[in-house]
């Protein structure tokens, strides 16, 4: 799907394809703020999430991606697990037309509720899947998500669970005007 993400930026938005693992690989190592996975679990997700995991692209060139999945216990949950913008493209509405992008596939699969963690010092993530559930009219509840003493010697920071819902699945009720 093509969509003008601004005015001034032609952007592409549609689902991954296993050819875009190594590209994932490289803009979520260049992010500087992102749990870097191998080149295999980027080109993994690709391959068998592809329903979930969305990339945004301009000039050819992959400048965003969102990865996501469906956990098995809940199928009425679609799970966000990293979503990045390439650097010099932030702040033009990349990121909310990845989760838009991945919105209406969920309402259309009857999804219910979109979920993610977040770390504290992450404000950029915090007020992104804010200003989400606000478009969408859905609530934003915030859990405790998982320890930082879960992670290996404490080297990541505790990460809060969101969860975005119940979603609405009628065209008309869905989305708000936020500027």
């Amino acid at each position: 799907m093509d969509v003008n993400v601004t005015q001034s930026l032609p952007c592409t938005i549609r689902n991954a394809r296993n050819g875009d693992g190594t590209d994932i690989w490289k803009l979520v190592t260049e992010s500087g703020t992102l749990d870097v996975n191998s080149a295999y679990c980027y080109i993994m997700l690709c391959e068998y999430f592809a329903d979930t995991c969305i990339v945004a692209e301009h000039n050819r060139n992959i400048i965003g991606f969102v990865s996501a999945l469906r956990p098995p216990e809940m199928p009425d949950t679609v799970f966000v697990w990293q979503i990045a913008v390439r650097a010099g493209y932030r702040g033009r509405g990349i990121a909310e037309a990845l989760l838009r992008t991945l919105y209406e596939a969920a309402c259309r699969d009857r999804v219910r509720y979109m979920e993610t963690t977040i770390a504290p010092s992450n404000k950029a993530s915090q007020r992104l899947f804010a200003k989400m559930a606000k478009t969408w009219k859905s609530a934003l509840v915030t859990k405790e998500g998982f320890s930082s003493q879960l992670f290996p010697e404490g080297a990541h920071e505790t990460e809060k669970l969101i969860r975005i819902g119940p979603l609405r699945h009628n065209i008309h009720d869905r989305m708000e005007t936020v500027t």
